[in-house]
């Protein structure tokens, strides 16, 4: 397998069509389907709209905060600082925490994560960031309501510790080479 530099593998994702062609594809299935039933083609359409204004906020918010971060150099450096290969305790907390933190559905977040990675996250921070988010901050007070204080922060106390771990294991398979 030959080894390629993080630069020649980014000017060739981004030179990719794939998401043209699957672009293409989709079309061609809402036109094949509306073909046999123009009205279940309509209200899938009426549906993907509706979705795709539901998640408007939630991509602006997140281009929003890779335009910041792309602005401010400092704001990279202490971002990376806190989260980079050498960030110790200081990168667990705050991926942990932004991952607790973090709401709404989760492909909005995956540019900033690739934006991040791409400036020396750690996979790992990445790994624990993502576990974290099943972390449900609305759902706790029911979650207690139902099952009892107890069960609800033993079984929080239990997601963040596995997502750390979840994280640690993404690193060790990533150098590793098995992933």
């Amino acid at each position: 397998m030959s080894e390629q530099t993080p630069a020649k593998e980014r000017t060739r994702s981004r030179n990719s069509r794939g998401g043209w062609w699957f672009l293409l594809a989709v079309i061609l299935l809402y036109l094949l389907i509306a073909l046999f039933d123009i009205e279940y083609a309509r209200r899938s359409l009426q549906h993907f709209l509706k979705m795709g204004r539901d998640l408007l906020p939630v991509l602006i918010l997140v281009f929003l905060f890779i335009w910041l971060f792309n602005l401010s150099s400092s704001m990279k450096e202490k971002l990376v600082g806190l989260s980079g290969r050498n960030s110790g305790i200081k990168g667990w907390i705050v991926a942990v925490t932004g991952g607790i933190l973090s709401h709404g559905p989760i492909y909005p977040w995956y540019p900033l994560l690739k934006e991040l990675k791409g400036h020396g996250v750690r996979p790992a921070l990445i790994a624990a960031f993502l576990y974290a988010r099943s972390i449900k901050l609305p759902w706790l007070p029911l979650m207690a309501h139902y099952f009892g204080l107890t069960y609800m922060l033993v079984l929080t106390f239990y997601m963040v510790l596995f997502s750390i771990v979840n994280g640690w294991l993404v690193e060790k398979l990533l150098r590793r080479g098995d992933v």
